[in-house]
């Protein structure tokens, strides 16, 4: 089991959803990828190590995929829906996590209930899945506890998670339609408009709202928009073209419509976040 570290100008679809300042230095990251057999249920395993001067932050800002999330860490383990907006985690001190980013299928699978009650919410993972969730917990900090950046204890820490989660297989139909429809927006950039997704899996807009709404806690159009705002950040730390280029290439009316999404969900003009960010 390898580290999945991108290389090269090109962001890996998981890091460029991760607003990194470039000055940022606070943290190694270490991503590994799932089991085969897990790989309807999970999508990767993410394992954070930092170290903060005592008296400083490290925020660390993130353009959510439309995924929950499971993060044990020494102080707290839980599960999270997706953050609809810009999802914040500010690091001080020492420590580390160690979590899993599911499939869009998972969440509802894990938690029984619809993802929608989840939107922009988080729970205890005992909360969630019970005695397991509690066992997940003490396996995770025992392995992690004195050698965090070790790889070894990556990998018993992953391989709890992956014997945790192994009892919510097989993904259901519904559930495997969900994966399928997610990954078809986020790989395809001419992708723009709701219906083309009703067109692609034959789904009337009605029915479609109803899925994602369930399984994912979110529209259509969110999935639309997410993957044009990761696109639109990449763009922008890499540096070349216009901002209009930008938005053009992205499938925006204008560049006003694109300053006014990227703004509202980052905080930032497509120009602030380029200054600052590339």
């Amino acid at each position: 089991m390898k580290p999945d570290r991108p290389t090269g100008l090109r962001l890996d679809r998981v890091e460029r959803a991760h607003l990194k300042d470039p000055a940022d230095r606070s943290h190694a990251m270490y991503r590994y990828d799932p089991p085969a057999d897990l790989i309807g249920l999970l999508q990767r395993y993410w394992i954070p190590v930092w170290s903060v001067p005592p008296g400083q932050e490290a925020p660390q800002r993130v353009l959510q995929y439309p995924v929950a999330l499971m993060v044990v860490t020494p102080e707290y383990a839980r599960f999270y829906g997706v953050v609809a907006g810009l999802s914040t985690t500010t690091l001080t001190g020492a420590g580390w996590a160690v979590g899993v980013m599911l499939q869009p299928a998972a969440g509802a699978l894990v938690t029984g209930t619809s993802m929608a009650d989840w939107t922009d919410r988080f729970a205890d993972l005992s909360d969630v899945v019970g005695e397991g969730g509690a066992r997940l917990t003490r396996a995770v900090r025992e392995a992690m506890a004195s050698r965090p950046h070790s790889e070894a204890s990556h990998r018993v820490a992953v391989e709890a998670y992956a014997a945790s989660l192994r009892g919510y297989l097989p993904v259901d139909d519904e559930g495997i339609l969900v994966n399928t429809m997610v990954a078809f927006v986020e790989s395809r950039p001419d992708v723009t408009r709701v219906a083309q997704i009703c067109t692609e899996f034959g789904l009337s807009e009605r029915v479609l709202q109803r899925l994602t709404r369930r399984r994912l806690g979110l529209s259509p159009k969110w999935l639309i928009q997410r993957r044009r705002l990761q696109e639109a950040a990449e763009r922008l730390r890499q540096g070349g073209g216009t901002l209009a280029d930008v938005a053009a290439d992205l499938g925006y009316a204008d560049q006003p419509h694109f300053t006014h999404d990227f703004h509202t969900v980052t905080g930032m003009t497509p120009g602030e976040f380029a200054t600052r960010f590339s």
